[in-house]
């Protein structure tokens, strides 16, 4: 398990790219996902609107095999790396503009992004990042700024 690693696909162009498990930064909230995508999700990507280049999807309630308040603060940062796959969750009521709760996993895909909202600074936890194709992966995070919502593929290999 520690050298498995996560995939992550553009369902509708095939664009697939690898990512890497930070299994000695992130020990613990990695195990959680790489448990909870023992099945593939396919889930609708939008574009973050306070961070800049990331994309968000949610954990659907399939996978929602965990504890997430359990989950310690590991591997965290305000200003990630293009690549850097992350894990946050909303409890409900949260924010006062988006009361839903929210498994969120993104990916931030280019220079000059920050974890930020409505609140400000959030800290997040990273536990993978994309090694392989993230220049492939970067351009149609982009067309989602220009076309809307796409459908994201993500399991282990």
């Amino acid at each position: 398990m520690s050298d498995g690693k996560f995939y992550l696909k553009f369902v509708e162009s095939g664009v697939q790219g690898i990512l890497t498990p930070y299994w000695d930064a992130a020990p613990v909230t990695t195990k959680t996902l790489w448990d909870a995508l023992e099945t593939p999700i396919r889930v609708t990507a939008s574009h973050a609107i306070f961070s800049g280049p990331e994309i968000m999807m949610g954990l659907p309630e399939s996978h929602h095999t965990f504890d997430p308040t359990a989950l310690p603060p590991e591997n965290q940062t305000v200003t990630p790396d293009p690549g850097d796959m992350l894990w946050y969750y909303q409890p409900k009521n949260f924010f006062k503009i988006d009361p839903d709760e929210f498994w969120e996993i993104g990916m931030f895909y280019g220079t000059g992004g920050r974890t930020f909202g409505p609140t400000g600074w959030i800290p997040v936890t990273y536990f993978a990042k994309m090694t392989e194709g993230l220049e492939a992966i970067a351009d149609q995070c982009r067309l989602i700024r220009k076309e809307g919502i796409k459908t994201i593929e993500m399991g282990r290999l």
